[in-house]
């Protein structure tokens, strides 16, 4: 007789973890399957544990309205449940006149997602804020702040726990069968498991294991693109108290300057595509590019202040060159198959959005 549980959530990222909370406060039987030892191992521990405000989505998009819906109701539950967090604010300056139109347009851009906090400063105003700082003028996003990204995921573990929920580590997913006619049958290390309600959550390798779903058509699975982001840490204290964001540029945000809790600040992600998602090493000799970019907006970077720090995978769906695509959240309306929800190209802002996501999922299963 085989195993069977209602639902199904693949992945114990930060996702994962919040969709699965939601469906069992529904009052839903739910199970976590994660491939790795421990909860959060993949891109979820490899961010720059930023919550965004929702500036730079467009207008209409997943991105945005799951941003600024998340960021709120992400402050609300780290307050609730006492994780770690700063609504520090974020400064996104221009460092040239030629930026000037790009901040303009991300001015534009907010209020039109709904985040009408945004001041903007002169450039007198902007260092008397922080003094480093050289840039031409500068926008002020007060709701931008950093958060613990494995308090948060063990609060989250600890409500689906609490909420008659199971995490089941080193349990990865091979395949499943979506045609069965009972439900979905998983293959989760060679044990079959039958669920009503399957999640892919599964980050990084949720195309690829969305494609060894029997019955389920190929061209519902997106192609994966893996850009790595390399950080690096700075040596010393940051005379900053809050997050420096360049002007963006066409791959990401540009080289910013991110803090920590404890105020240690750290440079990056910059954007190298790789070919596998075990791609993680950072390269020292990447840091050489980053000086001439953080010394943009902050001239008095010293020499041999940068130290290589970690790496993170972004799961895109779209390549170099490419334009940035939405976040896709395929329901049974999307694909005709009862039960299952994909999760593809859940990258930035998906720490942000996780509360957001997980009641969008649940409901529409």
């Amino acid at each position: 007789m085989m195993d069977k549980v209602e639902c199904v959530v693949i992945g114990a990222g930060v996702v994962g973890l919040a969709v699965a909370r939601a469906l069992a406060l529904g009052g839903r039987e739910v199970m976590v399957l994660e491939a790795s030892g421990a909860i959060g191992t993949g891109t979820s521990s490899r961010s720059s544990e930023v919550i965004h405000a929702g500036l730079y989505y467009p207008e209409g998009s997943l991105k945005a309205r799951l941003c600024v819906q998340g960021r709120q109701l992400l402050y609300a539950y780290c307050a609730e449940r006492g994780v770690p967090h700063r609504r520090c604010g974020k400064l996104l300056v221009a460092t040239s006149s030629e930026q000037l139109p790009a901040l303009q347009a991300i001015h534009t851009r907010a209020a039109v997602n709904g985040v009408h906090d945004l001041v903007w400063l002169t450039a007198e105003q902007a260092r008397a804020m922080e003094p480093e700082l050289r840039c031409v003028a500068a926008l002020l996003s007060p709701s931008t702040g950093i958060v613990d990204s494995h308090g948060l995921m063990l609060a989250l573990q600890g409500d689906l726990e609490n909420a008659g929920g199971l995490v089941a580590l080193n349990s990865p997913v091979i395949s499943a069968d979506c045609a069965a006619s009972d439900g979905i049958v998983l293959d989760a290390a060679g044990t079959p498991l039958l669920a009503d309600v399957v999640v892919n959550a599964a980050g990084l390798h949720a195309a690829a294991l969305a494609g060894r779903f029997a019955g389920f058509s190929a061209i519902h699975v997106p192609r994966a693109y893996f850009a790595k982001g390399n950080y690096f840490t700075l040596a010393g204290r940051a005379p900053f108290g809050r997050l420096i964001y360049p002007a963006p540029e066409a791959a990401g945000l540009g080289v910013h300057l991110t803090l920590d809790l404890g105020g240690q600040a750290r440079f990056g992600p910059d954007v190298e595509w790789v070919q596998t998602p075990d791609d993680l090493m950072v390269n020292p000799a990447r840091g050489d590019a980053f000086y001439a970019e953080v010394r943009k907006y902050w001239p008095g970077l010293p020499d041999g202040a940068l130290m290589p720090g970690y790496a993170g995978i972004r799961p895109k769906i779209h390549g170099p060159g490419a334009p940035q695509t939405d976040f896709v959240i395929q329901g049974p309306a999307d694909h005709g198959m009862r039960g299952l929800v994909n999760l593809f190209g859940i990258e930035s802002p998906g720490l942000t959005s996780c509360l957001a996501i997980a009641s969008h999922v649940a409901g529409l299963v």
